[in-house]
């Protein structure tokens, strides 16, 4: 069961979710004073299950992503998903379809994944670099459940130019190997600037589901392996690696260890044949990545 957040409505987990809740019209944003308030009183979601938004093949990408689209409009939201920030491509069905298009609705007017300059200037992508939990922004600031004085720092000024949007419902996704994608929630009507309400019963579960989607996305629709296959650095190794990545040279680990400068640069050498790198810098990294060493001091 699924219990969520601000409702005590409770959510089967169902496997059989019949196809026409699964699909939502797109609707055109109306003028604030004829603007429907579904998202006040639509039932806590309409999609009964998070596998609904579940990849397990290419062939379920369309799939999960009008699932999610039905989800989103169902709170007079449109979803912008991305799948890495630091890559200029967005999520694709398995006939390369763009899903941000041809399922969420965004018009070429509104093709955000077209700005090659958004994951560097958008404050949200911003953001999503240095929180993980879903959270809601617009010009007057970033709201968290927790506190969180990186985000304090960001540069909010034109913000509305700047995030392609006046607000919206936040879902940072980091993944393995450090890359980081989310899903925007924007809403329909433009004039709406104040989602705190509906992040307040619903931020919870559009996290869940974001995360799922994007998640599973990135496991199917992924590139060839990163890394060989059950790879594990020694204890030496990573012990090197940790004095490496803070600027140390083979002779000072040495002098550190208590060990011969070839041995530091033995155990060096086999960390990058484990981790695929092609020399220190590389293998640094790509330690960091998996959580052998801290990059952070």
């Amino acid at each position: 069961m699924i219990t969520l957040k601000g409702s005590a409505t409770t959510l089967p987990l169902q496997r059989d979710v019949p196809p026409a809740i699964l699909i939502a019209p797109v609707v055109c944003a109306l003028p604030r004073r004829v603007q429907p308030r579904r998202a006040l009183r639509a039932p806590p979601f309409p999609i009964q299950t998070v596998d609904s938004v579940r990849i397990r093949c290419p062939e379920d990408v369309r799939r999960a992503a009008e699932a999610l689209h039905a989800l989103a409009m169902e709170h007079d939201m449109r979803a912008a998903p991305a799948h890495n920030l630091a890559d200029k491509r967005t999520p694709i069905d398995a006939e390369g379809n763009i899903l941000a298009r041809d399922v969420f609705g965004w018009t070429d007017k509104k093709a955000w994944w077209r700005n090659c300059r958004i994951a560097l200037e958008s404050p949200i992508a911003s953001a999503c670099r240095f929180e993980s939990e879903a959270f809601w922004v617009n010009a007057g600031g970033f709201r968290t459940s927790q506190p969180n004085h990186y985000l304090d720092a960001i540069d909010l000024s034109n913000f509305d130019t700047r995030a392609m949007t006046r607000a919206a419902i936040v879902v940072p996704v980091h993944l393995p190997f450090g890359q980081i994608g989310a899903v925007s929630f924007n809403p329909l009507d433009p004039a709406t600037t104040d989602l705190g309400d509906l992040f307040a019963r619903q931020g919870d579960a559009f996290g869940t589901y974001a995360r799922t989607f994007i998640a599973s996305y990135v496991q199917v629709m992924g590139s060839a392996q990163a890394l060989p296959p059950g790879t594990r650095l020694s204890k030496r190794e990573v012990e090197c690696l940790r004095w490496a990545a803070i600027g140390k040279t083979d002779m000072e680990i040495s002098m550190i260890m208590s060990r011969s400068r070839a041995t530091v640069r033995f155990h060096i050498y086999n960390a990058s044949v484990k981790l695929n790198a092609v020399n220190r810098s590389q293998t640094v990294f790509k330690a960091a990545q998996l959580g052998y060493i801290s990059l952070t001091g």
